[in-house]
């Protein structure tokens, strides 16, 4: 499925440190979440206006979509988690952080960026080696940003069967959060006629 090229591993150690960076960032200001929100905000206006904004022709509207669709349901799923007590953040004055929809909306675009960049060296680019692809980053990476938050005091699971205080349900649920977004993603390019390598 994929090829040996260093760049493929050159894009991964990239996530890799961008994903390292962001949990060191949310886990040093943890009590200062209006301010990890602003940032967070600035940086999604940054990317919105680089891809959607600013191209004469090629605006990427998918992207501005999934970080939407994915903002929207991260807070759900956040909602009803700490509600029901399954996690909890620490060292904020409310139950949930003012940066979480936005770090939801990032997630997406991190994921999103890096299938784009991998899937060229994929030797088979086909749709079911892309949701393989899709399905091993959504399983790893954000539960190893979970990890490096988690062990810097930003939130706890109380979910049994963890792993480096992740639980398996988080894994799932985490999975199953960026696989709906890609599914409904697919179905917008289908529809449409939309030339998108990652969703089509």
């Amino acid at each position: 499925m994929i090829t040996n090229n260093k760049k493929f591993y050159t894009e991964i150690l990239k996530a890799l440190a961008k994903l390292i960076i962001a949990g060191i960032f949310i886990g040093v200001l943890k009590k200062y979440d209006a301010i990890i929100a602003v940032i967070l905000l600035l940086k999604i206006f940054h990317n919105s206006y680089t891809e959607v904004i600013k191209p004469k022709t090629n605006k990427n509207w998918l992207l501005l979509l999934g970080m939407l669709l994915t903002g929207f349901g991260g807070i759900v799923g956040e909602t009803w988690g700490v509600t029901n007590g399954y996690w909890k953040y620490h060292e904020v004055a409310r139950k949930l952080p003012l940066w979480l929809p936005f770090a939801w909306m990032l997630a997406f675009h991190y994921l999103y960026k890096l299938e784009r960049n991998l899937i060229p060296f994929l030797t088979n680019q086909t749709q079911k080696n892309k949701i393989i692809l899709a399905i091993i980053l959504a399983l790893i990476l954000p539960a190893f940003g979970e990890v490096i938050t988690i062990y810097l005091g930003v939130w706890t699971y109380f979910w049994p069967y963890q792993v480096l205080g992740v639980p398996l349900y988080a894994f799932i649920c985490l999975v199953f959060v960026h696989m709906l977004v890609y599914t409904i993603l697919h179905l917008v390019c289908k529809k449409y006629k939309i030339n998108d390598i990652v969703f089509n």
